[in-house]
Order: C-alpha cells, then structure tokens, then sequence
C-alpha cells in the first residue's frame, strides 16, 4: 500500500504539534536532523518498511503513539 509513510510523518506532525505551526516545523526539522526529509514522501510514494520502522521509533522517542 502506497502512502504509508506519508501519513505517518503526517500523524506524527500533528500528534506533537496540536496545531501549532512552529512545533509543526520543528518535528519537521527534526525528522530532517535524524535524515528523514519529510516533504520527500508524498501519498504516491512506496512504502519503505526500514522507514516506517524508523518513523516508529522516533514516534516513541518523542512520546507519540502511532
């Protein structure tokens, strides 16, 4: 299924945001610093299932469930 990463990063984004704009950029800014370049992954993309198990683990890291 195509676009699971996508939606992840997405989820993940607006879990640790509720809103906010700036949070919203820093997870993105910090999914970059961890080589994640979110604005790569679009609903199309195939899934990689080494990201997804990376987005996990970064979900937890930053107290989010996925």
């Amino acid at each position: 299924m195509a676009g699971q990463v996508h939606a992840l990063i997405d989820k993940l984004v607006q879990s640790r945001a509720k809103g906010n704009q700036t949070v919203a950029n820093m997870v993105r800014t910090k999914l970059l610093l961890k080589g994640i370049k979110a604005q790569d992954w679009t609903p199309a993309s195939q899934d990689d299932a080494e990201m997804l198990t990376r987005l996990r683990t970064i979900a937890k890291e930053m107290g989010v469930a996925l």
